[in-house]
């Protein structure tokens, strides 16, 4: 069995960025849109003037029906790998951004009825999905899983389109095992490894030790 990506999104000021940078984290999610972890590029060029990120570990800059002009101001401004769009972006809407950004797009699928024939309709559009749970007042960062029992549709739609598909949501270190045995491309993060509405090391730790000893068993 092979460990899942990871992903540490939501980061929300320069004691977040330090513990994530120092983890075990392929990517590391900034939002620059409305949310309680909403952040700005200049603050993140500031961490990364104090701290610069890893060699090996990739930025990702979350937007939600942001405009194409505010996208790449963000782009011009901090080193983002990958954009990744968390609203409900139409295909053509991501079409227009991919002719102006030029970087790996993803788009997050939040999990409902239709949801396989969503991620159909951006069939050689996007570079990677995000399947999250959308509340009433938020689209993404609930911690509230969805039902893990349709992982393999979404991770099945992702690799017919040649593409990785994380999986997002209320994954916490006390049920990320579970998650581990769906094999996701990757987990994405963000409440799970917070306390007080902050990045915890700790929880972080706790996590990483939980889905290495989980992959290792399984082996």
């Amino acid at each position: 069995m092979k460990r899942p990506l990871f992903k540490y999104c939501g980061n929300r000021n320069f004691e977040d960025w330090c513990h994530v940078i120092g983890s075990k984290a392929d990517f590391i999610g900034v939002i620059f849109a409305p949310s309680k972890r909403r952040v700005t590029p200049h603050q993140v060029l500031e961490w990364s003037k104090k701290k610069p990120l890893p060699i090996g570990k990739k930025l990702i800059g979350v937007f939600v029906h942001s405009p194409i002009a505010e996208i790449l101001e963000a782009v011009n401004t901090v080193p983002i790998s990958i954009v990744q769009c968390h609203g409900h972006e139409t295909p053509g809407e991501i079409f227009q951004l991919k002719e102006k950004v030029d970087l790996p797009i993803w788009k997050a699928i939040h999990h409902e009825e239709n949801a396989i024939e969503k991620m159909k309709s951006y069939y050689g559009i996007v570079d990677g999905y995000v399947v999250d749970t959308k509340s009433t007042t938020a689209y993404g960062g609930t911690g509230i899983p969805f039902n893990w029992s349709a992982i393999p549709n979404y991770l099945e739609e992702a690799n017919k389109q040649g593409v990785p598909c994380f999986i997002a949501g209320g994954v916490s270190p006390g049920n990320v095992s579970q998650l581990v045995d769906y094999l996701p491309d990757g987990i994405d993060l963000a409440s799970g490894i917070e306390i007080e509405e902050g990045k915890s090391s700790e929880l972080i730790n706790k996590l990483e030790i939980e889905v290495d000893r989980h992959v290792n068993n399984k082996s």
